[in-house]
């Protein structure tokens, strides 16, 4: 995958829209803000335009407007999408995420349909669906976590892969799948959240399977429900997904290689919070005390995950 294109040194009003995309990061998403803090300048940089677009296009969907709406307020984000993408964004443009994401897809090789996906996804959301198989949730968070994934990928770029040879042909796979095992760690997080909102993302067939079929509007599992059978039919399907997606550590350099091991071990993490106590996630939200996160980024900055990681692939090889 090719580097940075090594656009001339970003101007004063591109640094300034650049500054309010990691305003909003820092503030709006902090295990994603841990993250990429491991990154140099302009990947930083790039990543926090990225999240500030598709958390404008988030924003709308789980906003308060009436569902025509998000219907038109998403098609008017896909617009503007379309106006950076074809270079129409001046840097003086009035929209600071628009200026910021311009930019950083001019320094990168973005695909910037990633977030037309995004915007699929969200819209999914505004029409109520709901997923009968794991198949059908798999599309949906394809959408909305997968693209992001390859659009992070296409910021971080990948190095020399030595021996994995076809292997790496299989780069933009693995981060697609570790966008799975994030989004499907996030909706078992926040299950009771969505709960509320009217919002079902885990498979009918699986609260079928585990007696939950009735929702989750209380702070306790439905009488005569498996709801910890649930959790850990899912926690182990998402760290099948993390154990798929980890194989891309390797392929990223020392800093991007910290950057996602960081996020990604946050999110297993939590995933073992989740596993060891199902319920906690039905009496609000179950998050990570910061010298536990800290920990985490020490471990990906040294290149423990991905030397771990190389390793098993190595075997799995032989």
């Amino acid at each position: 995958m090719e580097g940075p294109t090594h656009a001339s040194a970003p101007s004063a009003p591109v640094l300034a829209a650049y500054s309010y995309c990691e305003a909003v990061t820092g503030t709006q998403a902090r295990n994603f803000a841990y993250g990429i803090r491991l990154l140099p300048t302009d990947k930083r940089q790039a990543m926090s335009a990225l999240y500030a677009f598709s958390r404008r296009v988030d924003d709308i969907g789980d906003g308060t407007l009436a569902p025509e709406a998000k219907f038109v307020r998403l098609e008017e984000t896909r617009s503007l999408l379309g106006r950076i993408r074809a270079g129409e964004i001046e840097e003086d443009d009035t929209d600071p995420v628009a200026v910021a994401l311009a930019h950083a897809a001019r320094r990168f090789p973005i695909p910037l349909g990633g977030l037309d996906e995004l915007i699929d996804g969200v819209l999914m959301d505004v029409r109520g669906e709901e997923y009968e198989t794991w198949d059908d949730l798999k599309a949906y968070c394809r959408c909305v976590a997968g693209a992001i994934g390859r659009l992070s990928l296409s910021v971080f770029g990948t190095v020399h892969t030595g021996g994995l040879g076809a292997e790496a042909a299989r780069a933009d796979e693995y981060a697609d799948t570790l966008g799975l095992a994030l989004q499907l760690t996030n909706i078992l997080r926040d299950v009771r959240e969505d709960a509320a909102n009217g919002r079902t993302y885990l498979p009918a067939e699986d609260l079928a399977k585990f007696g939950c079929s009735d929702g989750f509007a209380a702070d306790r599992a439905p009488a005569g429900a498996d709801f910890a059978g649930l959790v850990h039919h899912e926690v182990r399907r998402a760290r099948a997904l993390f154990v798929e997606g980890y194989r891309l550590l390797p392929m990223l350099d020392r800093r991007s290689g910290a950057c996602v091991a960081a996020m990604a071990g946050i999110y297993r993490r939590l995933l073992d919070r989740i596993e060891r106590e199902p319920e906690a996630v039905l009496r609000g939200r179950v998050s990570l005390p910061t010298h536990e996160k800290a920990y985490v980024a020490v471990r990906g900055l040294s290149g423990l995950d991905a030397r771990t990681i190389s390793r098993q692939s190595t075997r799995r090889r032989i």
